[in-house]
């Protein structure tokens, strides 16, 4: 406990079921973040990323999508041996993790808005490649973005 109140630059006080946490705002703020990951099942370390600016955490409430059965919709987004899962996180870059009822991302803000897109099309009976071809592509457009910003050799430009 100690560690993370210095992790989080807050203190923590667990009184009978309940947790309060004492700091600024700010990093009250982050402290909670932290504890609603680790709550939802991710480890301390992974919920710790939760403290830098461009880490956020999101839940999908499966329920809220479909009316298909639970069991079934948890299988195609788990996938035979967690293969599906497997997949998602490696191509978005982002730590997810399925529970009963919702599932839970951590990762950077464009990687886990990309994830939830194919995660929600997943639930709403999409193909699985096309899910990843979809993040695949969002990630290849934002690579792009980026590579735009570069400045271009202005010997390059004279004819």
């Amino acid at each position: 406990r100690a560690d993370i109140e210095k992790k989080l630059n807050v203190k923590i006080k667990m009184l009978n079921d309940r947790v309060e946490i004492e700091g600024s705002s700010i990093d009250e703020y982050h402290a909670s973040l932290v504890f609603d990951a680790v709550n939802f099942g991710f480890s301390v370390k992974k919920a710790l990323m939760l403290k830098e600016e461009e880490y956020i955490f999101k839940v999908i409430h499966i329920k809220s999508h479909t009316k298909r059965k639970l069991r079934d919709i948890i299988a195609r987004l788990a996938g035979r041996e967690g293969k599906t899962k497997r997949v998602l996180s490696y191509i978005s870059g982002c730590d997810i993790i399925i529970s009963d009822s919702e599932v839970g991302i951590i990762g950077d803000f464009e990687s886990v808005e990309s994830l939830h897109t194919a995660i929600l099309n997943l639930i709403k009976g999409t193909k699985q490649a096309n899910a990843y071809r979809y993040i695949e592509r969002m990630n290849s457009i934002r690579k792009n973005d980026f590579s735009d910003l570069e400045i271009k050799n202005p010997s390059h430009s004279k004819r």
